[in-house]
């Protein structure tokens, strides 16, 4: 089977996956404006499994998504193959991505995510058996360097060990959660002692912190999640090795991601981009007046016409 879908011979650039953003407008956006790859929000294989008709709307792609993952959380073995079996009924998907690294609470206590870093045979198991039953190009795993305590080649090698295509390591532990330094060192580690290419995560927030990640780890892209909410610029920013992006190119983005938010979630997209505008309208000024007027409304048109005015 063709591996060219990915061209590992640059650096890649990716889309991280992230709950309540990174859905099929916001991915169809990113992709157009220099994302390599993109992944979908995390599914769970148990609603997958069970047929869950919102779960359905999560997997669908944009058209211009190619090469396009789906992310499973799991933590046993036969659920993620039902769930897996189903997926292989979707076409224009490229890939399963095992989640190895969500340190949210309810999906840590249920097993799933980060929890699994704590149990490495049972991890293997779950990417084993979405290897064996995926009839997807690619199979891959997203991590952190550990639970608690740092373990990040035992975690790479284990992973390493079942075959996946490569791997996509976020610098930090379960603990860590979102604030403690990103040990770059560590990802570095990883790329130094196993084959597969690795893709660097965690804190990746602009043009300049992108190029010293891939300077300081020697990986083979960079996957950013966090730092492109509200400027989702920064993938035009690394694919064209540009930091100045003119206000026309932002102001394109957000109508962009406006017009697929509506087109995808119909009229309530006008309420749900509601969120994003706060983020797109930081460091501007008004903000403050722009975001109490955008939220009275729910009028697509009339939405457009006062993105336009204040960008």
């Amino acid at each position: 089977m063709s591996k060219s879908l990915i061209d590992f011979s640059k650096s890649v650039i990716a889309l991280a996956p992230l709950a309540g953003y990174t859905d099929l407008p916001f991915r169809s956006v990113v992709k157009k404006f220099g994302v390599d790859y993109t992944v979908s929000e995390m599914i769970s294989s148990n609603a997958l499994a069970y047929n869950s008709e919102k779960t359905h709307h999560m997997i669908k792609k944009a058209s211009n998504e190619t090469p396009y993952f789906v992310q499973l959380a799991g933590n046993n073995a036969n659920i993620v193959q039902k769930a897996v079996e189903k997926l292989n009924n979707f076409d224009g998907i490229d890939g399963i991505d095992l989640n190895c690294g969500c340190p949210a609470p309810k999906v840590f206590n249920h097993g799933s995510g980060s929890s699994l870093l704590g149990d490495l045979p049972k991890l293997q198991t779950i990417l084993k058996t979405i290897k064996k039953y995926s009839n997807k190009q690619y199979t891959t795993a997203k991590i952190r360097i550990g639970i608690d305590e740092k373990i990040p080649l035992d975690i790479a090698k284990a992973i390493e060990d079942c075959g996946v295509d490569f791997i996509a390591v976020h610098g930090r532990t379960k603990k860590g959660a979102y604030k403690a330094p990103v040990d770059y060192d560590a990802i570095a580690l990883i790329k130094q002692n196993i084959s597969i290419p690795v893709i660097a995560n965690g804190d990746i927030t602009s043009l300049e912190k992108a190029k010293f990640v891939l300077d300081h780890t020697k990986a083979n892209g960079v996957m950013i999640g966090r730092g492109a909410i509200g400027k989702p610029w920064i993938f035009y920013q690394i694919a064209s090795s540009n930091q100045d992006i003119p206000n026309s190119i932002k102001k394109e983005i957000i109508l962009e991601h406006l017009a697929k938010m509506i087109e995808h979630y119909e009229d309530y997209g006008v309420v749900m981009f509601r969120k994003h505008l706060h983020t797109y309208s930081k460091g501007y000024q008004n903000a403050h007046i722009f975001r109490d007027k955008i939220n009275k409304i729910t009028d697509p048109d009339r939405l457009i016409l006062t993105i336009k005015e204040f960008f």
